[in-house]
């Protein structure tokens, strides 16, 4: 049974939790059992911990230390049997030194700590977790089954994921919304090579790109923002439409005759 502190105020966390009886408050028209009485003996789920108010961790660390509770409005007393998980992103100890965390809830909760490494701290990790949220996304959406290019590997890879897993597969999703064809490049990605000139350096730095290969990748990234729209792309370059149809025009293949006529002058 998974709660998310984060989303709860005093008031609906104590009738989330404990429950509450018809007539406890305005608009309880009809009893409801709370969460730790439906949990029964299995496992309550607290996540971002850190997220309650103190009176709302006075109230939780009598459950816990009693492992008893009653309802909202009620008389009957309920035993708490299930088992407690709680987690944060907050460094717990840290809020106990700055009075923002009860320092006797905190030392009843804390009997087994885990402390999970951040993505950045396991850069092993990232690209198999990007690769199957790719496939969930896709699956979730219905999409095609896509993967990554090359670049957009090295820009997750290299990426710092302050917002860890959640982040990642945040990126993910979004990428596979918005990706036209079967391959996610890195310009998909909202820190894309091309959209961020911090990243954009770093990767021409790693891959040795000469000044030319760096020039092809911005002019690629601004005829893609302007959705192929050579007049809009060349009046962001500052350059010419017939500078922007005669590069293209070199890109053909050997043989190939250009569908565009020139423009004229």
């Amino acid at each position: 049974m998974k709660v998310e502190a984060a989303n709860l105020s005093d008031e609906l966390m104590e009738s989330e939790l404990f429950g509450h009886e018809r007539g406890a408050f305005t608009g309880a028209v009809s009893g409801k059992r709370g969460l730790l009485e439906v949990a029964a003996e299995g496992t309550v789920y607290l996540d971002e911990v850190s997220s309650l108010s103190l009176a709302a961790q006075a109230k939780f660390l009598r459950v816990l230390q009693d492992r008893t509770f009653r309802r909202l409005g009620g008389v009957v007393v309920h035993t708490f049997r299930a088992r407690l998980i709680v987690s944060s992103r907050r460094d717990l100890s840290a809020l106990v030194r700055e009075k923002a965390f009860r320092d006797d809830f905190f030392y009843r909760i804390d009997v087994v700590s885990v402390s999970l490494p951040r993505l950045s701290d396991r850069p092993e990790d990232i690209l198999p977790l990007a690769r199957r949220g790719l496939r969930d996304a896709a699956k979730a959406y219905g999409r095609p089954a896509k993967r990554f290019s090359g670049d957009a590997e090295e820009l997750l890879a290299r990426h710092p994921w302050p917002g860890n897993v959640r982040e990642l597969f945040h990126v993910v999703e979004k990428a596979v919304l918005t990706a036209d064809g079967p391959i996610v490049s890195a310009a998909d990605l909202p820190f894309g090579a091309l959209g961020s000139t911090e990243s954009l350096l770093g990767l021409a730095v790693e891959r040795r790109w000469t000044l030319k290969q760096l020039t092809n990748a911005y002019i690629d990234e601004c005829l893609r923002r302007a959705g192929g729209n050579r007049t809009l792309a060349a009046k962001r370059l500052g350059v010419s439409r017939k500078f922007l149809w005669e590069r293209a025009r070199g890109r053909e293949a050997p043989g190939r005759k250009a569908k565009e006529k020139p423009p004229r002058k």
